[in-house]
Order: C-alpha cells, then sequence, then structure tokens
C-alpha cells in the first residue's frame, strides 16, 4: 500500500537533493570565528524553512555561545512529544589541498554527493525535516507532536548544550529524543545504534626551560622538551595495549559474555576493514576490533609539536613540547575522575627541574547505553525493517554523540539514532560524501517511524 507522504517525497526527490545542495554550500563551521557569517547564514536558512513549513515558536536559543534553533509543532493535545535533534554546524575543511572538489561547492560523482557536512550532518538532518515538512503539506498535521533542536555546536564538543537544556527544561522536555545525528554501520547491512562511548578532551605544556637553547652550547647537558614529552606519551600504554594510568578503568565492568557473543556474532570482514585504511589490527589484547571500538576506553595523542618545524632545520633544543590528547570512555567511566587520573598520572611522570600544564578543555561525555526495552528503540527498529526490509542488528558506534548523555543527565529522557549517513562517508575528513540512495532509504524509515508512533496513540 503506498503512502502519500511518501509519494509526494518521492516524487520531489530532485528537490530535496537541490535544497541540500544549497544547504551544504553554506560553510557553518563552528570552530573558526573566521566562518561567523556561514553559522548564521545557515540558522537563517533554517529558520525560513522552518516557518515556511508551519512550525510554530520558531528561534534561536542560546547561552553564550553559538545559537541552537528551535521549533514546534504541538496540534495534538492527547498525543506524546518528541524532539527531533539534528546539528547545523560542520567541521573545518582542512587540508583544503586534499579535497577533489571544492568543499562548500557540493558535487555530485558516481551516485554520491561529495562536500563537507552532507554526511555530518547535514544530509541526515535534512531527510528528518523534509519528512516533517512532508506530512505538514500533504495530510495538513503530524501524527505526533514534535519539538525540533538543531544544535550550532555539535562538533565543538557541544560547549554551551547543557547551558541550554538547562535554561529552556520545559520548553525541551519531551517523551524521548530522536536523533538525525550519528551514522549507520554499514550501508549493506541494516543496523540500529544502541549505545557510544564517551569522551574527554585535555591538552598539554610541558617546559624544561625559560627558552629554547642552542643544540651545540646546551645539547645534552638540559633536558630536551620534545625528548621529555615523547617520553611520557609513549608509556600512556603498556605492551599489552592497556591505559597505563593508575585509575584509569575504575569503575568499568568486564563486557558481558552475552553482548561479546553477540558482537562475534556479527557480520563483519576484519581483513577488509583494515585493507581500506591500508592498517594493521592493534589494541587491548583478548579483544576483538569490534570490543575495542565498542566496548573498551582509549587514550589517544591527537597531535604533539615542539621546537622548530618550518623548512629547513634550526639547532635548538626545545624548552617546551605540547600535545592534544583525548579519551574515549564507556559505561561506567565518570569524565570528571578520568581527568583527575591523568592530571595525576602526568604530574608524578614529569621529570625533576620540568613543569607540566594539564588542561582539560571541557567537562566531557560519559557513554550511553540505549534501554534495550524502549518503545522509541522498538519503533526505530520497526521502522527500518519497513523501510530496508530486513530487521536491523543492534550494533554500538566508538565515536560520541553528545546529546545522548547531556540530555539524560539535564531531562531524564532517552536518545535514539535515525541516521541515514554511514561510518565510511570521510565525514571530518576531505572528500566527505552522502550516498544519494539513503535519501530514499532515510525517506521511507522516516515517515514510517512517525507513522508508527501515531498509531500507537490512536
Amino acid at each position: 500500500m503506498s503512502d502519500r507522504v511518501l509519494d509526494h517525497l518521492l516524487d520531489d526527490h530532485d528537490g530535496i537533493v537541490n535544497r541540500l545542495i544549497e544547504y551544504a554550500r553554506i560553510p557553518s563551521v563552528s570552530t573558526d570565528p573566521a566562518y561567523a557569517d556561514g553559522m548564521a547564514a545557515a540558522r537563517k536558512l533554517l529558520v525560513g524553512r522552518l516557518e515556511a513549513a508551519g512550525f510554530n515558536k520558531v528561534e534561536e536559543i542560546a547561552a553564550g555561545g553559538h545559537p541552537a534553533i528551535y521549533a514546534e509543532w504541538l496540534g495534538l493535545p492527547d498525543a506524546p512529544v518528541y524532539l527531533v535533534y539534528g546539528h547545523y554546524d560542520v567541521q573545518p575543511p582542512d587540508p583544503l589541498d586534499k579535497w577533489h572538489s571544492p568543499p562548500f561547492d557540493p558535487q555530485i560523482r558516481d551516485d554520491r554527493l561529495y562536500g563537507r557536512g552532507v554526511s555530518d550532518d547535514k544530509g541526515p538532518a535534512s531527510i528528518a525535516l523534509e519528512v516533517l515538512f512532508a506530512y505538514l503539506a500533504v495530510e495538513g498535521r503530524l501524527p505526533v507532536n514534535i519539538k525540533i533542536l538543531l544544535e550550532g555546536e555539535e562538533e565543538v564538543g557541544s560547549a554551551t548544550l547543557p547551558a541550554i537544556l538547562d535554561q529552556h527544561a520545559d520548553r525541551l522536555r519531551a517523551e524521548a529524543v530522536i536523533s538525525a545525528d550519528g551514522a549507520r554501520w554499514r550501508a549493506d547491512l541494516p543496523s540500529v545504534n544502541t549505545g557510544s562511548r564517551g569522551n574527554m578532551a585535555f591538552e598539554l605544556a610541558l617546559t624544561t626551560a625559560s627558552k629554547d637553547l642552542h643544540s651545540g652550547r646546551f645539547g645534552g647537558a638540559v633536558p630536551n622538551a620534545a625528548h621529555v614529552l615523547a617520553g611520557i606519551l609513549s608509556a600512556l600504554h603498556s605492551l599489552d595495549g592497556r591505559v597505563a594510568v593508575d585509575g584509569f578503568y575504575d569503575g568499568i565492568d568486564e563486557p558481558d559474555e552475552t553482548i561479546r557473543s553477540n558482537i562475534a556474532g556479527l557480520p563483519f570482514d576484519e581483513a577488509a576493514f583494515f585493507a581500506a585504511i591500508r592498517s594493521v589490527p592493534y589494541g587491548e589484547d583478548g579483544f576483538s576490533t569490534l570490543e575495542r571500538l565498542w566496548l573498551r576506553p582509549t587514550l589517544e595523542v591527537n597531535g604533539m609539536w615542539s621546537g622548530y618545524t618550518g623548512e629547513g632545520g634550526k639547532t635548538v633544543t626545545p624548552a617546551e613540547a605540547f600535545a592534544k590528547i583525548t579519551t574515549r570512555l564507556v559505561p561506567g567511566q565518570e569524565p570528571a575522575h578520568v581527568a583527575q587520573v591523568l592530571q595525576r598520572h602526568f604530574e608524578t611522570a614529569c621529570p625533576a627541574g620540568t613543569t607540566i600544564h594539564f588542561t582539560s578543555r571541557d567537562d566531557g561525555n560519559a557513554a550511553y547505553l540505549v534501554p534495550p526495552d524502549l518503545p522509541l528503540l522498538q519503533a526505530v527498529e520497526d521502522a527500518i525493517e519497513d523501510a530496508l526490509g530486513a530487521r536491523p542488528v543492534r550494533v554500538r558506534v566508538g565515536s560520541t554523540l553528545p546529546l545522548s548523555d547531556m540530555i539524560k543527565r539535564a531531562l531524564g529522557i532517552d536518545t535514539v539514532t535515525l541516521s541515514f549517513s554511514t561510518a565510511d562517508e570521510d565525514f571530518h575528513s576531505p572528500n566527505e560524501f552522502f550516498r544519494l540512495s539513503a535519501i530514499e532509504e532515510g525517506l521511507t524509515a522516516w515517515v514510517a517511524l512517525l507513522r508508527k508512533l501515531g498509531r500507537r496513540q490512536a
């Protein structure tokens, strides 16, 4: 049986693609103040589309950072309210010379749309919005009440989202959150994400002298900051791959054997996984690749620098060295405790005569697990099955969806992801792309989900 709303959407496929391209042309990079005009332009476009579609109370809400966009349609007094989430900010496009086409000039090649933000999160969020708009255009109403939150700081750790949630708690309260952010595991296997790791970011600054020193006059007689920091960082992991920081694993329960068995039963080609990125397996002994990605915490050096790094050479003994570090957290780990044990570790590891400054860049996010019996999870699984013809497998993701933990703490409600971005689409990297086939799949699933949620209340 056909669905009038879905038919309307499929007939407008080219229009949907063109509107996504218009949206993705806007350079809404949240981390760099040079892109402030792009952030404002993205908000203007979204506000205009929401108002034109018939949403009410469309406005910007902020708590000191980039504003979020809020909108609502509450035309069914006796029906539940769901909060639909997405984000309009994107990662920086650098390095520009690695792109095959300009990052903010989206182009279609081989049934893929290439451009910064098309997969994370403008494509998936646009699918959700297009479905909501189509329901209002075709039927004049939505199947359930909907509130919308489109964040502007997801790519910078959702810095002010906790304050937004606190200040607007009553306005944002809902039965549950349907997130258009996130990513499905693979394009060839229906799946639903039921858990994500938390994260926290830190910076280190180590000093060994008052200034860089002549390597002939001082080299070998004073500590070299680059050498000292490299040694500290290289000792962060033991030979078996575990993080060698006292207290880092506090609170973590060993993985449940049922969960490990379910993961082992998933169709996963490990050789192909590593061949695609030209790398090899690495990590904590006793765990498979998927277990390392989904069930175990990490401590990663994201960048380090010291001394002279320009063209040619400069014979100095560096007096300063720096590093950026992040950790992915699993259930049981509290971000504040992890920050405390890491600071203690680095201060203890710092040799006499040197100083180290350890800074937390944010308050961090804890890991999040979807309750296995959550009604919204069941509805999302049914909708994915309707759209793709197969029951989705339950998987987790190694990355972090800051909203899930934040909104659980602030409002006490759970989040289920329905995103048709795919993990291999190079978001955060050059040549980010979005499969055009995902548009029809996503439209079908979102239409089905809203129908199911509406029928449950009929």
